[in-house]
């Protein structure tokens, strides 16, 4: 078995960076993490050396990257299946001080600091995973439960508390796993914390998400008002799992062991979720089968009553038919009364009708006389108009006829022109029987209007007379 620190002098500034890695985690870079059944197996790795070489080779960076997700993979499947095991070994709730518990949350802290990119503060670099837990309530709301419960509690005061804190309520909820899964499945906004190749950001991230459902079977009770969780050192305890990596093959059987135990908790958990969803539909089956009962029931009283109601619709048939006979009985006396009522009735209706149709047609009277109205004084407009007319062709014809009479005291007078004068006074005589004519006309005319006016007038009379 390998040692767990190797001996190691000052570290040269090529190999700084690996040395900060695996002061961090210490078995992330200089071993290689197996599982052999239920033990883990250490192996130090040939191609990586933290101490200073005469010429310091240049490793891969994706290359370290990938073995330590591969490491922390491993033991957080290690990690998880102890966890398990001895809880249902025990039967009972985990507290904080349980052993393994700690250890899985230590796993746990570092998969999720894996990759972690570093922000600058006044105090220096800061690598956090509270930042990335606080986006999970966004993604599920059922989250911001847990959130508002870790940002109230007292004695915290980093944001590596916080996380911790997070990390042990979504256990105590048993929701641990699908909470790992909705943020695994957000890469968009994991890239804002986390390198590309961080365990968050690759395939071992969604494993590990997996194997967490596990835990669901786990009943854990967490007292964080008194437990430091700010200043706690989360360092992995490879005493808990370490075996010597040539004894793999006596433990096959416990490796059988080992996977026939997972397959019993996945069965039992797949099992669990079952049991609720039968629960569920009997539940509902139970309901349906209630109100299929109660509609029954009530459809049962339904035709009762639908039953009661036909044989008290027929007993009003026979007391109704026994009422009419009597009723003809008492309207032949009636018959004289009844019909006086219903000729009183009809008059009314009569009169009710008459009184509308007469208001109806005072209405349109009162129109019609508005418009009649108009009418007159358009006429008294236009006679007065042709009386003005008159007046000027008298006075024209008196005028003509003063020239007539003074042409022919000329004609009389004078023998010269006598022809012309003669023609001038036929025409002037055509003239004056044209003027006369249209006199005549006109007169004819105002007589028409004046009787039009009068028979208007004589109508409105009547019309006001009527309405009154």
């Amino acid at each position: 078995m390998s040692a767990l620190t190797p001996q190691s002098d000052m570290p040269t500034p090529t190999t700084d960076k690996i040395t900060q890695a695996a002061m961090e985690t210490i078995y992330l870079c200089k071993f290689r993490v197996s599982m052999d059944g239920e033990w883990l197996c250490l192996r130090e790795l040939d191609d990586i050396s933290l101490t200073p070489d005469p010429e310091p080779t240049h490793e891969d960076p994706n290359y370290l990257m990938a073995n330590e997700r591969m490491n922390l993979m491993n033991m957080a499947k290690l990690s998880i299946k102890g966890l398990i095991e001895s809880a249902l070994n025990l039967g009972r709730t985990l507290d904080s001080d349980y052993a393994p518990l700690q250890q899985f949350f230590v796993v746990m802290e570092h998969c999720l600091k894996h990759g972690l990119k570093a922000k600058k503060t006044f105090l220096g670099q800061n690598k956090s995973f509270w930042g990335p837990l606080e986006l999970v309530e966004k993604l599920v709301p059922e989250a911001a439960e847990i959130t508002a419960s870790v940002k109230d509690l007292p004695g915290l005061k980093t944001p590596v508390g916080r996380g911790r804190a997070w990390l042990r309520l979504a256990l105590m909820q048993k929701k641990l796993s699908e909470y790992m899964k909705a943020l695994i499945n957000r890469k968009d906004l994991l890239s804002e914390f986390y390198e590309p190749n961080a365990l968050m950001m690759e395939e071992e991230g969604a494993i590990i998400a997996g194997l967490l459902v596990g835990l669901n079977v786990i009943d854990a009770n967490f007292c964080m008002k008194g437990e430091d969780l700010d200043s706690q050192v989360g360092v992995i305890d490879f005493s808990m799992y370490l075996k010597d990596g040539n004894s793999t093959k006596g433990s096959e059987g416990d490796g059988q062991i080992t996977a026939i135990l997972d397959q019993k908790n996945y069965v039992e958990e797949l099992n669990r979720h079952l049991s609720a969803t039968v629960n569920n539909l009997q539940a509902k089956v139970d309901a349906l089968e209630k109100s299929n009962t109660k509609l029954t029931e009530e459809l049962a009283v339904a035709n009762n009553r639908i039953i009661t109601l036909q044989e008290e619709m027929e007993r009003v048939k026979e007391e109704s038919s026994y009422i009419l006979e009597s009723n003809r009985k008492v309207t032949k006396d009636r018959t004289a009364d009844g019909h006086a009522l219903t000729e009183a009735r009809k008059q009314l209706k009569e009169e009710t009708q008459l009184r509308l149709d007469v208001e109806k047609e005072l209405e349109v009277q009162i129109g019609m006389r508005q418009e009649m109205e108009l009418a007159m004084k358009m006429l008294e407009k236009d006679v007065c108009e042709k009386q003005d007319a008159l007046v000027a062709l008298r006075q024209q014809l008196d005028d003509l006829r003063a020239l007539k009479h003074e042409l022919s005291f000329k004609l009389q007078s004078s023998d010269m022109g006598a022809k012309q004068k003669s023609e001038l006074n036929s025409r002037l005589e055509e003239k004056t029987n044209q003027m006369a004519a249209t006199i005549k006309q006109l007169e004819q005319s105002e007589k028409d209007l004046v009787k039009q006016a009068k028979t208007l007038n004589s109508a409105a009379n009547k019309l006001i007379q009527k309405h009154h």
